[in-house]
């Protein structure tokens, strides 16, 4: 994008987590929609828990590097844990990777484009408030949007995913 402020107001939106669209006409950028999902109330508490019980985060997304990091940080995930940019497909690539380097794996998404690494995982968590595909290819579905229920299902399940 050639146009300087709107480059700049895309980057201040992608720093504050926000995935952006650029909107253009006949190849002139007009302006920027921008959208985003906020992690949950207690995500980051669950999330500290987890790792105080030995269980590493890792965030595979298709998101953008900064969109990725400004998500990732106030959860506590490292930032060689984040693997942005990544297509569906190779979400479960990446799942098959941490596998191969011995780790047990949970994979926690909710939409079509989580399914490939719900299903290749070893335990596959999908939130109740995600699509059909996502829950289909789970092995445990979370009827609330909560990442609370997955200490429970991880207790539940036996899982042993470090």
């Amino acid at each position: 994008m050639n146009d300087a402020p709107l480059e700049a107001e895309r980057r201040r939106l992608e720093e504050q987590g926000r995935t952006v669209v650029i909107v253009a006409s006949d190849g002139a950028p007009l302006g920027l929609l921008a959208a985003g999902d906020r992690a949950g109330e207690g995500a980051a508490q669950v999330l500290e828990r987890l790792a105080r019980a030995g269980y590493e985060q890792w965030m595979i997304t298709g998101d953008n590097v900064r969109t990725a990091a400004a998500v990732a940080e106030p959860l506590g995930i490292a930032a060689e844990h984040v693997l942005a940019e990544v297509m569906p497909a190779e979400k479960g690539e990446a799942v098959a990777r941490l596998e191969s380097r011995g780790r047990h794996v949970a994979m926690i998404g909710d939409g079509i484009n989580d399914a490939p690494a719900l299903a290749r995982a070893q335990v596959g968590i999908a939130m109740g408030s995600g699509t059909d595909v996502a829950v289909e290819a789970s092995g445990i579905t979370l009827v609330r949007s909560d990442l609370g229920g997955v200490e429970a299902a991880l207790r539940w399940r036996g899982a042993r995913c470090r």
